[in-house]
C-alpha cells in the first residue's frame, strides 16, 4: 500500500500534474513542507519503530498529504504541547488521536471526524477491579496530561468528592507501565489504544467502558490561517471512499469496522456549520 511507511521528518510528495487530476483543491504552491505534529508515543495512532514513523495517524496523514499534492513533516511532540503549538501556529496540522472538546475549538479548528471513541478503564490483568471501582474509593488512576479523559476525569469523579488522584502522564505507554508495577492502580485510556495493548501483551485488561462517543479528527490553527482546511476535508474523504482507510486501520487493527466517515460532530464546532470547508454538502444546520 502506497505511504504505509514513513521515515522521521518524511515527506509525502504528489506532482502538480496529478493533483490536476484529482481534482482537489489546495493553495500550497512550491512551499515548505507542512509541519504535521503528532504525540510518537500513542499506539496505535502514532509511535516510532526502528527509526520510522508509524500508526494510523502517520499513514493516514500520509495519503491525504497524497491526495493535496503537498509535500509534510512530522513533528513529534508531547500531548500536552500539541495544541497550545497548533493555536500559535508553530505546527500547521495535528494529527494524532484527537478528541473533539468543546473547549479544544475554541483554540484550533477540526477537519470533519475520522474516528468515534469511547473510553476505557483499564487494571491489571490480575485485579478484580471493576469499571466502578476501578475509578473510586481511594484509587490512583492514569491519565495523560491535557487529555480529554484527564477533563472527564476531573469533571466527573475529582469534581464530585469521589476519593481518587488523578496521576498525569506524558506518554500513556508510561502510565500503563507504571501500572503493571503497583505506581497506578488503573489508567483511563481511549478504546482503540486499550485494545491495542493488550494486543502487544501488555499485562492488562479492559475492566469496562465509559460511554462518550467522542469524535475524533484532523486540526488546523484557528481561523485556518494556511488555508487548508478544505483540501483535508477532501482528502479523509478520499481516502475512505478508495478503500484505503480500512487497509490502513486493518494494518495495526485487523478485524476493526471504522466508523462511518464523516462522522457525527458536536453543534460547538463552527467548522461543520454548512456549508464545510470543501464539502459543502456537508455539515450541522
Amino acid at each position: 500500500m502506497k505511504g504505509m511507511t514513513t521515515r522521521l521528518l518524511c515527506s509525502a510528495t504528489l506532482a502538480a500534474a496529478t493533483l490536476a487530476g484529482t481534482g482537489l483543491a489546495t493553495s500550497a504552491h512550491a512551499q515548505d513542507p507542512y509541519t504535521v505534529g503528532v504525540e510518537a508515543s500513542f499506539p496505535p495512532w502514532a509511535y516510532v519503530e526502528s527509526g520510522e514513523f508509524k500508526g494510523i495517524a502517520i499513514d493516514a496523514m500520509t495519503a491525504i498529504a497524497e491526495e493535496m499534492g503537498v509535500e509534510i513533516e512530522f513533528q513529534d511532540m508531547p500531548f500536552p504541547s500539541l495544541i497550545p503549538a497548533l493555536a500559535a501556529e508553530k505546527i500547521d496540522i495535528l494529527a494524532t488521536g484527537l478528541t473533539v472538546t468543546e473547549e479544544r475549538s475554541q483554540a484550533i479548528d477540526f477537519t470533519i471526524p475520522w474516528w468515534e471513541t469511547n473510553d476505557v478503564v483499564l487494571v491489571p490483568e490480575d485485579s478484580d477491579a471493576n469499571v466502578f471501582t476501578a475509578v473510586c474509593c481511594g484509587a490512583r488512576i492514569g491519565v495523560q496530561g491535557g487529555s480529554s479523559q484527564q477533563a472527564w476525569m476531573q469533571e466527573n469523579v475529582v469534581d464530585n468528592d469521589i476519593d481518587v488522584e488523578l496521576a498525569r502522564y506524558d506518554s500513556y505507554v508510561t502510565a500503563v507501565d507504571d501500572m503493571a508495577i503497583g505506581r497506578i492502580s488503573s489508567v483511563i485510556v481511549d478504546d482503540t489504544s486499550a485494545q491495542e495493548y493488550i494486543n502487544a501483551g501488555k499485562p492488562v485488561r479492559m475492566a469496562g467502558k465509559i460511554y462518550i462517543r467522542a469524535p475524533l479528527a484532523l486540526a488546523v490553527s484557528k481561523g485556518d490561517p494556511q488555508e487548508i482546511l478544505g483540501s483535508l476535508n477532501q482528502g479523509i474523504m478520499a481516502i475512505h471512499e478508495s478503500g484505503q482507510w480500512q487497509q490502513i486501520v486493518d494494518q495495526y487493527i485487523p478485524g476493526v469496522v471504522p466508523p462511518p466517515i464523516p462522522g457525527h460532530m458536536p453543534d460547538f464546532v463552527d467548522t461543520y456549520d454548512k456549508p464545510v470547508a470543501g464539502i459543502p454538502t456537508l455539515g450541522n444546520e
